[in-house]
This record gives structure tokens, C-alpha cells and sequence, in this order.
């Protein structure tokens, strides 16, 4: 007997692909808030900034989106069903209408966005250095 394509774990696992593709856009993009926190995060999070930036500058394709793509055709899906993440993950990572022009301008939107966040990041390490580095010393007389 066989399984219905919508039984088998295709689609789920195409959505959590989509899950972390998303999550992956939102680290590239915000990851910098993160490393003022949790410093050595810097270098897993630069390499994504590179990364991303370099396939919207590119125009490369993200290679999550063959693999959801492909997980969703084993699942039998068509196009993409209207449910959760469907319907409201899918077109912040696929908006219409994204023309070259438009993924330049996504790519530098990263890279002015992230080197904001670095800057004040390096700018409140070197204030910490400095203010760590001065000792108050006791007035001479």
C-alpha cells in the first residue's frame, strides 16, 4: 500500500527548513545585537554576514531553498500549501517582485546594518578598555 505524499514527512521537514532559512536571515541581519552581548559570537556571526551578503549581491541562490524545494516535491506539494508557515514565513524570505536591484539593495541594507552594530560594539569595547585602564589615583599634596 502506498503512503499519500501528505503522510510522509516531506512536507514538515520542508517547513522547518523554511524555519531555519528564516532564522538564518534574521541572525545575518540582527546577530550583531547579539555579539554586544556575547562577544565571541563574532565569529559565527561573520561569516553569516558574509555570507548572506555575498549571495544577495551575487544573486546566488541560497542552497536551503533547492533543498525545500525538492522536499517539498517528495512530499507531492505543487506549491506551497496556506498554512503558518506558507502563508506568512515564506513570502519574507521569497517576496515578489525581488528583482537584482532589489537584492543589492537587501545586501547593502545588511552590510550598513551590521557595520552600525559593529561600530557601536568596537566603540563601547574601547570606552570599557579605557575606563578599566584608568585607575583612580590618589590627589598628590
Amino acid at each position: 500500500m502506498a503512503m499519500n505524499p501528505a503522510q510522509t514527512p516531506y512536507p514538515m521537514l520542508a517547513d522547518l527548513v523554511v524555519l531555519v532559512h528564516l532564522g538564518f536571515v534574521v541572525f545575518v541581519v540582527f546577530g550583531g545585537l547579539l555579539v554586544m552581548k556575547w562577544h565571541r559570537l563574532i565569529w559565527i556571526h561573520l561569516p553569516a554576514v558574509f555570507w548572506g551578503v555575498a549571495i544577495e549581491l551575487s544573486g546566488w541562490i541560497c542552497p536551503l531553498t533547492p533543498l525545500e524545494n525538492w522536499l517539498r516535491h517528495k512530499g507531492g506539494e505543487e506549491n506551497y500549501q496556506f498554512d503558518f508557515v506558507a502563508h506568512y514565513l515564506l513570502p519574507m524570505l521569497y517576496p515578489q517582485g525581488l528583482t537584482r536591484k532589489s537584492q543589492i539593495v537587501l545586501g547593502a541594507l545588511v552590510v550598513v546594518v551590521n557595520g552600525a552594530i559593529y561600530g557601536w560594539v568596537f566603540r563601547e569595547r574601547k570606552v570599557q578598555r579605557f575606563n578599566s585602564s584608568t585607575v583612580q589615583r590618589p590627589a598628590r599634596r
